[in-house]
């Protein structure tokens, strides 16, 4: 069952939300850049300077939050998400060198 901010537990983690979460390039994107930083960083929303509304930005993270890709922590009147790295390992291995391989080749579209 999900914590009362939207985590689910690993066991939890459906690969269909995972991969209709990753369906979109700029949450790949989001994803990719937090894999790509040292374990447990914390950014903001606003730090990926998506080219998208406010309110985008909120549904982005939000759906990345529900699949279990990214832990969302409240820190004064800021927003923080960390990459859940050992919980997709467990979960999906080698999903997250995908998604790193294909920022690297430049196959996405975002």
């Amino acid at each position: 069952m999900p914590d009362e901010q939207g985590h689910p537990e690993p066991a939890e983690m459906e690969l269909g939300k995972v991969l209709s979460a990753l369906a979109d390039p700029l949450r790949r994107l989001v994803v990719r850049e937090l894999a790509a930083g040292p374990d447990g960083e914390a950014r903001t929303c606003s730090s990926f300077a998506l080219p998208v509304s406010k309110a985008t930005v909120t549904h982005h993270f939000r759906t990345l939050r529900e699949a279990g890709l990214i832990c969302q922590v409240d820190r004064g009147n800021s927003r923080k998400a960390t990459l859940r790295r050992a919980d997709i390992e467990q979960r999906f291995p080698g999903l997250l060198a995908l998604l790193v391989a294909e920022g690297a080749r430049g196959d996405s579209q975002a």
